[in-house]
């Protein structure tokens, strides 16, 4: 099986470009630490500030290093890091002057970067953090006399009040936007997903539909030879008939039912959607179960319909029919007996179909409706990817889990398209 490499994930990828750019916020912050270096004070203030420099290097080279290692990197851990820069940054800026410190607003990288990549709850978490440790560090710092700023009247200067103002709007509008903005194009970048996933989808659809057009062509004449010889041989000799009567029955219902698919295939292609007629709901599922009940007389299927569903009618595709057989045999094929309830608004028709085998195992539940896998010892695994793209494309769902008390749980959930006036 094939993984992806654990460094392409997009918390791997975001991690990484934190730590470069904490590489370039400790180098900028060296920078201002060698400028200011004559204006502080000497002896241990300095030498702390160097030394907290020198630990947050360490610690992010070894958040570098996390990106290398093969544990995945959770939404909470990057939440953790984020954290960690806010921690980090109130350390420096308590020793350098607060919220004098020009450096101050360094805070709206970390907001801005949980609002691009953290959800809603955790980015405003490292926003209001943020604004806290801001409005912590107006009234408690250790001040630097170059940094205070000039026509200082006592209490708070006007100017830092003013800064401490812009970072709160600045958070709250980054806050906002950006992460309404990362939010769509995450929505996007699903849709865009999905919908390659259905055109690949449509693609083997496609493919098996022209090889199925080509299977019809040529089934046509030797089900029509092989039907004759199953009539000629019912109406042979009384003894020899006897004899073969009971297995060339079941042969002869199947080769109706080869026929009779092949007519459906043919009208399907060739009769509009919007020519064909509506049905009541109740008298289609009553006459699909009783066209089953043939083909599999050896399965006892009990439909319970739910009697307070209204009398509406509806349209119902050709290929439908032929996907909810498909459901019903991998019924039959688990168990000798199964169960069909249905119930339908005006809107949606709603089926259940319970048999009583194994169930889904873990190894089924990952291939599950896959285009040539198959559970049986002879299936193509083409029935359940046929149903679902079939029930899919007319708008509809199929859901398959574990039943209580064993089996399997089919749920088919499908529009229903009514007649226009």
């Amino acid at each position: 099986m094939i993984q992806a490499m654990p460094a392409l994930s997009a918390a791997r990828n975001n991690l990484r470009q934190l730590t470069t750019i904490r590489y370039i916020a400790l180098g900028s912050l060296g920078l201002a630490l060698t400028a200011l270096g004559p204006a502080l004070p000497r002896g241990s203030k300095l030498l702390l500030l160097a030394a907290m420099l020198g630990v947050f290097t360490v610690l992010n080279a070894l958040a570098r290093g996390r990106t290398r290692r093969p544990p995945p990197i959770s939404e909470a851990e990057f939440f953790g890091h984020l954290l960690l820069d806010i921690a980090g940054l109130s350390c420096l800026l308590y020793f350098s002057g607060g919220a004098t410190n020009p450096l101050i607003s360094y805070y709206l990288v970390p907001v801005s970067i949980a609002a691009a990549t953290l959800g809603r709850k955790l980015s405003w978490a490292v926003a209001a953090l943020a604004f806290a440790c801001y409005s912590l560090l107006l009234v408690f710092y250790q001040p630097i006399p170059a940094l205070v700023p000039t026509a200082h009247h006592g209490g708070l200067n006007l100017h830092v009040l003013g800064m401490w103002a812009n970072f709160a709007v600045s958070a709250a509008l980054i806050g906002y936007f950006l992460f309404s903005m990362a939010e769509t194009l995450r929505h996007q970048q699903h849709q865009i997903a999905q919908q390659r996933e259905e055109q690949l989808r449509d693609e083997q659809l496609l493919s098996v539909a022209t090889l199925a057009a080509g299977a019809a062509h040529e089934l046509g004449t030797p089900l029509n030879t092989m039907k004759l010889l199953v009539e000629d041989a019912l109406a042979g000799p009384a003894g020899h008939r006897a004899l073969a009567e009971g297995d060339l029955a079941v042969l002869d219902r199947q080769l109706d039912r080869c026929r009779e698919t092949l007519k459906k295939l043919v009208r399907a292609a060739s009769v509009p959607e919007h020519a064909q007629t509506a049905q009541p709901v109740r008298q289609y599922l009553l006459a699909l179960l009783d066209a089953w009940r043939v083909i599999r007389p050896q399965t006892l299927a009990t439909l319970k319909l739910d009697p307070n569903c209204p009398d509406s009618a509806a349209i119902f595709h050709p290929a439908i029919e032929s996907a909810l057989h498909n459901l019903l045999d991998n019924a039959a094929d688990a168990s000798p007996r199964i169960t069909v309830e249905a119930d339908w608004t005006q809107a949606i028709l709603t089926i259940r179909i319970r048999d009583f085998g194994p169930g889904i195992g873990p190894e089924q539940r990952q291939h599950l409706g896959q285009p040539g896998r198959s559970e049986k010892p002879h299936g193509l695994g083409l029935g359940l990817f046929l149903s679902h793209s079939t029930i899919g494309r007319h708008g509809g769902a199929v859901e398959l889990r574990n039943a209580e008390g064993g089996g399997t749980l089919t749920r088919i959930t499908l529009p229903l398209t009514t007649p226009r006036p």
